[in-house]
């Protein structure tokens, strides 16, 4: 190579090198070697060109997150990225401090304590130090009925009704955490940082007639309902609170008496429907489920949607369309079959938007196909299953028949299926009928039916809801003998008499607080009334009454192109897992590189780990944007040096709990209906979703 060449490839390495060094770097946090400062834009920040109120600025999207590269005086310059390319200048009182994008969305407080929030750390503190019960229940009482506390500590309090995330986004975004008992319980205090919400058109519940329910007083309200596009009113009879509830039957050879019945029970539901004036109200939907055709070709389908909610507005439609469902002829591979193909099935095809309250109701003979089962089509686990139908409002009811034949491992499925149907805050929705007693079955699915129905009733009247039904004959429930209809607003309903608790009774208790949660969502929508703008105040996590009771759900804010991130990396790490089991003397080497492919500093991956000891985390496998959270997920806590200390056995499951979460994150994703994009728009990478931390890796 001649001279000139080398000298010009020489001053072109000196100034790539150059200009490599001149690239800003964002802020550290204090104490932090790799994790960069941060902050969070609130409502109608702006971003100026220079640090200069006279300068040009434009407007910023709400909750956008930035690196901090200088602070001068009350101004920040920021970039959204930490690579160097500054954005511009954010005056510092325009942002809340985020290192961490943690979020808690409140939990529904009729079967808890509402949070309190704290001005200062020290009041609360104090309390937490002393477990002092007694202070904390006389604040609490005195707050809640509206009277006066000398001096008082808290700032703001959680609404009295329920506030659903995922139906009207907010965010509560947590910046510092500290580790303490409550008790013999394990709490956190939480210093969050209220984010104002948009105050849209918040409307004022107006009494306009009070009506007498088992000799107690109600108030009955109208509300004028909001568009939640456009924040517009909209005429109340386009705006009624509504049932959607879907079906999911398994259809193989035994199930015949059940599907049948089930239509039975349908029927004469939608014939109480139609006589209280619902028909608009209570839709109806039906997937049919049986195994893997491709073990079983004779099966004809793993899954097929007969009716979405939106065709099961209409009796003879709903119907047209379900007689046609018939018990396949030949039995499937073994005892267990796809349940959640089907769950999944009726979560992605049909419109759970236009409903208040969404219900999947599973009926099945057989257990389930877990997430570890190669010849499961969806690879969720029942956890990863249930917060996907969470994500989406949607609780799961099963109906599990129990057949008598021992390979059927009812335990076992009870197991999966209780969790698969439990609802935080109130339990699980499971119901075990003994094979062959298909009119229990029956019965008990006319029961529900009804329940669900006159909870809709009881919204639209403006009354109170049903008493809940935990102390009544189950005799008394069935539709054969009392429907429980409500002819007029003023029907007095009986008074419930002291009964042992049946299994039916137990759940129809869980079906009721269910629908009171759901009803006071629905009222909380339409009010239109937002969270407490709060800032810089102080809570505990727990119910101080009953610290094993949370008070929030702690989540994880990130974006669409974040959890497409995540999911890659996971993947792979699944992949060399896989490889590891086989080849496990280099497993090592490929984790290295594999963390050295996808580390913010490559560099920094080499020596952090040994064989003999660490972790994923350490090897650079977290992102900066879960980083150094107050949590330590299976996968990232994951020892190397475990790994090669355990069976093959142990290995597998591991992978499959791996699997699963790496489907919920797909599944998350293919979801558009759940992303909110920061001030509006289409579903894109920048649109956020709060994952919650559990499954995170």
């Amino acid at each position: 190579m001649n001279t000139p060449l080398l000298r010009l490839l020489f001053i072109v390495v000196l100034l790539i090198s150059v200009n490599s060094w001149a690239l800003d770097k964002p802020l550290l946090m204090d104490g932090k070697k790799t994790l960069f400062q941060r902050v969070l834009s609130i409502p109608e920040a702006r971003l100026f060109s220079q640090p200069d109120q006279q300068a040009t600025a434009e407007d910023i999207i709400p909750f956008s997150l930035f690196y901090v590269y200088q602070k001068q005086q009350n101004w920040l310059k920021v970039g959204h990225d930490s690579f160097g390319k500054i954005s511009g200048w954010i005056p510092q009182d325009q942002t809340i401090v985020w290192n961490q994008a943690l979020t808690v969305s409140f939990k529904d407080p009729q079967d808890t304590q509402r949070v309190l929030m704290f001005g200062e750390k020290s009041s609360l503190q104090k309390m937490v130090n002393e477990n002092d019960q007694e202070a904390y229940a006389t604040l609490y009482n005195k707050l809640v009925n509206g009277e006066d506390v000398p001096d008082n500590p808290v700032i703001a309090m959680q609404p009295e009704a329920h506030v659903d995330i995922h139906s009207n986004f907010y965010l509560v975004p947590i910046k510092q955490h500290e580790d303490v008992y409550l008790g013999n319980e394990q709490a956190r205090l939480l210093q969050i940082a209220s984010v104002p919400l948009s105050d849209g058109q918040e409307q004022a519940a107006q009494v306009i007639d009070n009506k007498t329910i088992n000799g107690s007083t109600t108030k009955k309200t109208t509300r004028q309902a909001i568009n939640p596009d456009t924040l517009e009113p909209v005429d109340q009879q386009q705006r009624q609170y509504r049932s959607g509830i879907h079906f999911v039957i398994d259809s193989t050879v035994s199930m015949g008496p059940y599907i049948d019945r089930t239509r039975e029970a349908v029927r004469k539901v939608y014939g109480s429907i139609a006589r209280q004036g619902l028909n608009n109200q209570v839709n109806f939907g039906l997937t049919a489920y049986r195994d893997n055709i491709e073990q079983v070709p004779e099966l004809d389908y793993l899954t097929r949607t007969f009716v979405n909610l939106e065709q099961g507005a209409d009796s003879t439609e709903f119907f047209s369309r379900v007689n046609t469902l018939e018990p396949s002829s030949v039995s499937s591979r073994d005892y267990r079959e796809d349940a959640y193909a089907g769950i999944k099935a009726a979560i992605d095809n049909s419109n759970w938007g236009k409903f208040d309250a969404r219900y999947v109701i599973l009926i099945t003979d057989a257990g389930p196909r877990e997430s570890y089962d190669s010849l499961g089509a969806t690879r969720l686990s029942a956890q990863a299953l249930r917060q996907l139908a969470y994500d989406k409002g949607i609780s799961i009811w099963v109906l599990h028949l129990r057949t008598d034949s021992p390979a059927a491992n009812n335990e076992k499925a009870e197991q999966y299926y209780k969790k698969l149907s439990f609802y935080p805050g109130i339990g699980d929705f499971y119901y075990g009928v003994e094979l062959g007693k298909v009119d229990e079955f029956g019965n008990v699915l006319e029961v529900l039916a009804n329940q669900i129905t006159q909870q809709v009733l009881a919204t639209i009247n403006g009354v109170l809801p049903l008493p809940i039904p935990e102390q009544r004959e189950v005799a008394q429930q069935q539709l054969e003998s009392q429907e429980l209809e409500l002819e007029s607003e003023t029907d007095v309903i009986p008074q419930p008499q002291p009964v042992e608790k049946t299994q039916l009774a137990m759940l129809q208790t869980r079906v009721a607080k269910l629908g009171n949660a759901l009803r006071m969502q629905y009222l909380q929508k339409e009010a239109g009334k937002p969270l407490p703008k709060v800032f810089n105040a102080w809570m505990i996590d727990r119910d101080f009454s009953d610290p094993q009771k949370s008070l929030v759900d702690v989540r994880v804010l990130l974006t669409r192109d974040q959890l497409s991130d995540l999911k890659s990396v996971m993947q792979q790490v699944l992949e060399l897992a896989e490889e590891g089991v086989l080849t496990p003397a280099g497993f090592l080497n490929d984790l290295k590189s594999l963390a050295a492919s996808v580390s913010r500093d490559p560099s920094s991956v080499s020596g952090n780990i040994s064989s003999e000891g660490g972790n994923l985390a350490d090897l650079g496998y977290m992102r900066e944007y879960i980083d150094d959270l107050p949590y330590t997920g299976e996968v990232m806590n994951l020892s190397l040096a475990s790994w090669e200390e355990w069976s093959a056995k142990e290995q597998i499951e591991f992978m499959n709990r791996l699997e699963s979460k790496i489907n919920y994150y797909q599944a998350l994703h293919d979801h558009t209906d759940l992303w909110v994009t920061p001030g509006g728009g289409s579903v894109n990478g920048n649109s956020m979703f709060p994952v919650v931390l559990d499954l995170l890796p």
